[in-house]
């Protein structure tokens, strides 16, 4: 139950065909012409109070069985219950109009609100949509045929086609294309896929036939379980809403208590009894209190709903509130905030020969498999350079690699090595220490005259790690940096970045004390990628695993999981969660004052009670459709700083 009604499961038909809709404006139209016939004399009064109890009936079917179910299971009184104690009050005083417009004014309301979480659910579960009915699978034989979908089974092989839609994930077996991941990850930019590579269900096709062989069957596959993990969510309570509930819990007795009282006053002898009945109904409908409990949920499954259709899982409200809270965000370094590996950064020949330089490189660790090697063999492809031949390779243990290129010997490694043959130029020294001191990897390249130049190898900043940064201080957060590498590395990436505060040289427990130091005083998010971070991840009051499509753990480890290996999702999370508790707060402070207005207005006497409901029910359907705002947020494009 959510609010003052039950959620539908997901719902994609017309807005009047809405089940409880639907009985709300059969009731008005019952109602509103029972009304104008009266009016008009053309009814007599007994069968207008006979459509008006029609009316009432079929306006109250579904509410009203709510109210008496949280009744008996859970022995509560809720909101519902006030209404069908007021719609009884108003009918035993005669007021049969008014009885007739609270039970459908009330049954509207209630239906919009469930429409609203209805379609909420069905915008996260219409990504199935996305996904085809049928998949081209491969036989034995090499065959092509139709099969449904969802007879796919891990190990199976199918074809997908230019411009299909993926139908469940598998890894390529042959073929080169580009995919269109944005179901699963939220990134609209195509990523290019070959032989080796994963894709999820979904995905649409880019110009190449690929064969995929399937690691999930249909039901398991990663975009079935996001959009399990949020519907679970959305069932998730933050702390606001919890203590929303309770305080429903309580206030709904206490108002049916007063009422009560108040319908009892007569007893004590005073005149006009009908005064004090009438103030116990009018009492029902002015404090049901339906616009401030629905002012939360509402939009917490908006933005939860909102942030999936991003390529962003957020686990529950909790963690939707943290986002919108959040002060401090912790990050690790390698992987996170650089993408993991050396790259090539820097080199420099001594003869000013460049090409020469990198293709004897590569020769050199041609065939190797260290990071360092695919490093270099990356940065000779990339540049079209062609390799020399070279044999004889031979592993220098901790120290390089040498070869025989045309007859020579050649060495590439570190400086050390270099430095048991000869003494190095004092500009060489020099050139390396000034590398060293930046926190690059520098090797040497040379034969047995001497050193012909250098290489600086780092693992580089994500290309937008520096404007998710920047785009954080600009909201008011603080950035910190925990990673195991040297400080000067570290150091080196930060300024690149302009994170806030550095430590470097950490063991995982280091990571976890300072996060949990961090966390005594602040909101404190911690940003991984994936569950080697676990620890820290959960010691922070948020953890949030990055490039998680496809990772079974870090989805289900994580509080929230970035789909995507692109940190700008994290800018649109916290901005999610911003616009969340922004919206909540508003239909927080608007429900209340509806409240503290609509009250001593109707007891006064100052409005009817029909108009009393009128005001009533608006309030609560404002509430439902600013709450739906909170899943719609425009993100300002990341900046540089």
């Amino acid at each position: 139950m959510s609010g003052c009604g039950g959620t539908e499961e997901g719902y994609d038909g017309p807005w009047w065909a809405f089940p409880p809709l639907r009985n709300g404006l059969v009731a008005l139209a019952i109602a509103l012409l029972a009304w104008l016939a009266g009016r008009a004399g053309l009814l007599p009064e007994a069968l207008e109070i006979g459509a008006y109890l029609v009316a009432i009936v079929v306006g109250a079917w579904y509410w009203s069985r709510e109210g008496v179910e949280e009744l008996l299971r859970e022995r509560a009184v809720g909101i519902s219950l006030l209404m069908l104690a007021a719609t009884f009050g108003a009918g035993a005083l005669g007021l049969w109009e008014e009885a007739a417009a609270l039970v459908v004014l009330y049954a509207i309301a209630e239906g919009v609100e469930e429409y609203a979480f209805a379609r909420t659910r069905h915008a996260i579960r219409a990504l199935l949509d996305l996904a085809p009915k049928q998949a081209r699978l491969l036989d034995s034989s090499g065959e092509e045929r139709l099969v449904p979908a969802e007879s796919l089974s891990p190990g199976d092989r199918f074809v997908v086609l230019p411009g299909e839609s993926v139908a469940t994930d598998g890894v390529i077996e042959t073929g080169n294309t580009s995919l269109d991941e944005s179901p699963v990850t939220g990134e609209s930019a195509p990523v290019d896929k070959g032989p080796g590579d994963r894709v999820f269900a979904a995905s649409i096709n880019g110009p190449g036939r690929i064969v995929v062989r399937a690691t999930a069957a249909f039901r398991d596959n990663t975009l079935s379980r996001i959009i399990e993990l949020v519907e679970e969510a959305q069932e998730q309570k933050g702390r606001a809403q919890a203590w929303m509930e309770r305080f429903g819990r309580r206030y709904s007795p206490t108002v049916l208590a007063v009422a009560a009282g108040l319908a009892l006053v007569p007893l004590l002898g005073v005149e006009d009894p009908r005064f004090w009945w009438g103030q116990a109904v009018t009492l029902l409908v002015a404090a049901a209190p339906c616009a401030l409990v629905i002012s939360l949920p509402i939009a917490m499954a908006a933005g939860i709903s909102g942030a999936g259709k991003r390529g962003i899982l957020v686990k529950g409200g909790a963690h939707l509130e943290h986002l919108g809270q959040v002060e401090i965000v912790a990050f690790d370094k390698t992987g996170t905030l650089t993408h993991g590996r050396p790259r090539l950064v820097d080199r420099r020949a001594l003869d000013g020969d460049e090409t020469r330089l990198l293709a004897i490189a590569a020769a050199l660790e041609a065939g190797a498999q260290h990071p360092l090697a695919r490093a270099v063999l990356e940065a000779a492809e990339n540049e079209g350079i062609d390799a020399p031949a070279a044999e004889g390779h031979r592993v220098l243990t901790g120290l390089g690699v040498e070869a025989r290129i045309d007859g020579r010997t050649w060495r590439l490694g570190k400086p050390d090595l270099f430095r048991q043959h000869a003494t190095l130029p004092t500009d060489l020294e020099a050139e390396v220490e000034t590398q060293e001191t930046k926190g690059r990897t520098v090797v040497l390249v040379g034969d047995e005259s001497g050193v012909i130049g250098w290489l600086a190898l780092a693992d580089t900043p994500r290309e937008n790690a520096a404007a998710t940064i920047a785009a954080l201080h600009r909201l008011g957060i603080r950035t910190v940096m925990l990673t195991g590498d040297n400080p000067r590395a570290a150091r080196h990436i930060a300024a690149q970045l302009g994170i806030d505060e550095v430590h470097a040289g950490l063991l995982p427990e280091d990571k976890v004390r300072i996060v949990e130091e961090l966390g005594r005083e602040k909101i404190v998010i911690m940003v991984g990628d994936g569950i080697n971070d676990a620890p820290a991840l959960a010691a922070a009051t948020c953890g949030v695993a990055m490039g998680a499509a496809g990772t079974d753990a870090a989805i289900e480890a994580a509080d929230i999981a970035l789909m995507a290996d692109d940190l700008s999702k994290l800018v649109e999370a916290v901005h999610l969660g911003h616009k969340a508790r922004r919206v909540s707060l508003e239909n927080i402070v608007f429900s209340i004052a509806v409240l503290v207005v609509l009250i001593p207005t109707a007891l006064g006497g100052v409005i009817s009670i029909a108009a009393t409901v009128l005001v009533h029910e608006a309030s609560e359907l404002l509430a439902v459709a600013n709450g739906l705002r909170a899943g719609r947020v425009r993100v300002p494009p990341l900046q540089g700083r």
